[in-house]
């Protein structure tokens, strides 16, 4: 089972090529302030500009750097059945925990297609694999009938769902093998969907706020409902400055601020605008960041 705060890990990049010192800063950061697993190689690493050489090169130092200190959940998701079957091989192969495999974007299958393509790459590994379903980027949406039948394979094990539909999790729940994994992908409704049965968040914020998020997870369960909503108060504004442009752009800023890494995106994402930026450093500041 995976829980708590899952960071989705930027992607840093000097003169367009990748900055793996800056790697190894921001791996060890996430993990000494408390979070409960990484997801390398996701939307937020940028994937669809990474080279294949590159892609997989990331998920090796990830699980390199990080020492079996915590889960590694490595993005292996195409639109290409084929090719997203390549990279799960390739992180069963070197060590990751697990694979999360995004929704087919651009190609619009059915939900025929969709449940075709997930059982093709689950059949061809042992290695737990974790629906990635974010309508929002992909334009397809897998429907709770789809996602239970898969469920019904083996290795098919979660969903990092980013519809932000938080009746989601109890529809589907009575029909899911108990240990089926539900972990948000929405920072800002991430402690809702722990109060509708989920069991974590694969997070943005948590690259700039990691002990907060990672406390806010910790304090739900505890049963601290208090300390919970307190912690998920003070991050409201940072996790929607954070989405105010296309991510990764401004929580590649903020890691600049944190001196992480440099801001530096690659096209067709461009830096944010001067009105972003102040907006968030002003969150980074309100929380004693920078």
């Amino acid at each position: 089972m995976f829980f708590g705060s899952i960071p989705a890990v930027i992607t840093p990049f000097k003169n367009n090529d990748v900055d793996y010192n800056s790697f190894e800063k921001i791996v060890n950061h996430l993990i000494d302030n408390g979070s409960n697993g990484l997801v390398p190689c996701g939307t937020t690493g940028e994937s669809p500009t990474l080279s294949h050489e590159e892609h997989k090169k990331i998920i090796e130092e990830t699980i390199k750097i990080n020492d079996r200190r915590v889960p590694i959940i490595a993005g292996t998701g195409s639109n290409n059945t084929k090719e997203a079957i390549d990279y799960t091989k390739h992180a069963e192969s070197v060590g990751a925990n697990a694979a999360l495999v995004v929704t087919p974007y651009y190609n619009k299958p059915t939900q025929q297609g969709l449940y075709a393509h997930f059982k093709t790459i689950a059949d061809s590994v042992k290695i737990p694999i974790i629906i990635y379903n974010i309508p929002g980027r992909s334009v397809v949406d897998m429907s709770i009938k789809t996602m239970i039948k898969l469920s019904k394979i083996k290795n098919i094990i979660g969903v990092k769902d980013a519809t932000n539909d938080l009746f989601r999790p109890l529809l589907t729940a009575a029909n899911m093998r108990e240990e089926f994994c539900y972990l948000s992908g929405e920072d800002g409704t991430a402690l809702a969907f722990l109060a509708q049965g989920g069991h974590g968040c694969i997070s943005v914020t948590a690259n700039i706020a990691p002990k907060l998020c990672a406390d806010m997870q910790l304090a739900w369960r505890k049963k601290d409902i208090q300390e919970a909503q307190n912690l998920n108060l003070q991050l409201a504004k940072l996790h929607d400055s954070l989405f105010l442009e296309s991510s990764p752009g401004p929580v590649k800023f903020a890691a600049s601020l944190l001196g992480l890494c440099s801001s530096e995106t690659r096209l067709p994402l461009v830096e944010i605008n001067d009105n972003t930026k102040k907006i968030v450093s002003d969150c980074l500041k309100e929380l004693y960041l920078i």
